[in-house]
């Protein structure tokens, strides 16, 4: 098998990048605080329900020292109907943090914004290469799939071996003088282009590099392990009314 040509690699998808990326409100700013306000939203929640939410979150809370001097319900009503709530609790706790430990300056050091509540390795990776240009992959869903095509990788994206490889092949595909740029162009492709049914291969600017295009599987790819069970949960509920009224009461915030 020939050598994989990481060169024509980043300069191609790098300049279908700036051809074809949807104009987001989040990408017209690459200070820290509002990349990193976007990418948590993002986590798990579609880009046209973040796209309502980010203008709103960011016009209430403008800066870092803003949302730390917020109290918990502040924040999670500009939150409200987004879900996952626990993302907004961890950015509050982490911002308060940010401004006490760090005079309000979100860390460049990956181990020091690693430690902040609720920042994971794609979090971090995400936030430090695209605010930050430190040369970290940001390997979220949309990263694995095209990774797992186009080098076709044969074990199933859940298995731990699976985990370290597809990190390994996104270290080496990523470009380390416009880390953020193409973190964001990868994730533009598996959004847009590599999808996981039906993907536009035609449109695609790196399928002449990807093997599973290639081999003409390429919806083949990820491959898929076999599904686990659904659990059975049973859960009692009561619902209490009075002359009209719904009991409603808040849980404690663990």
């Amino acid at each position: 098998m020939e050598a994989f040509d990481y060169t024509r690699f980043r300069r191609v998808l790098l300049d279908w990048f700036r051809k074809q990326q949807r104009s987001l409100p989040w990408r017209q700013n690459r200070e820290p605080y509002p990349v990193w306000v976007s990418e948590v939203m993002l986590q798990q929640t579609q880009v046209r329900t973040v796209e309502k939410y980010f203008p709103a979150f960011l016009e209430k809370f403008p800066t870092i020292e803003q949302l730390a001097r917020a109290t918990e319900q502040e924040v999670l009503k500009v939150w409200e109907g987004l879900g996952y709530y626990a993302r907004a609790r961890h950015l509050h706790r982490a911002a308060r943090k940010i401004v006490v430990e760090y005079g309000g300056m979100i860390p460049a050091d990956y181990r020091e914004f690693r430690s902040l509540p609720g920042v994971g390795e794609y979090i971090a990776a995400a936030v430090l290469s695209i605010a930050y240009q430190q040369p970290y992959p940001a390997v979220d869903g949309n990263v694995r799939r095209v990774v797992a095509r186009i080098f076709r990788l044969e074990a199933p994206l859940h298995r731990r071996t699976a985990v370290k490889e597809v990190q390994k092949r996104a270290s080496a595909l990523l470009d380390p003088a416009k880390p953020g740029e193409f973190n964001q162009a990868m994730m533009e492709l598996g959004a847009l282009v590599c999808t996981p049914l039906r993907p536009a291969c035609q449109g695609c600017p790196v399928r002449e590099l990807c093997e599973a295009y290639r081999q003409g599987e390429p919806e083949q790819f990820p491959r898929r392990g076999a599904k686990k069970p659904l659990p059975l949960q049973k859960v009692a509920v009561g619902v209490v009314l009075r002359d009209g009224q719904l009991l409603i009461t808040r849980r404690r915030s663990e």
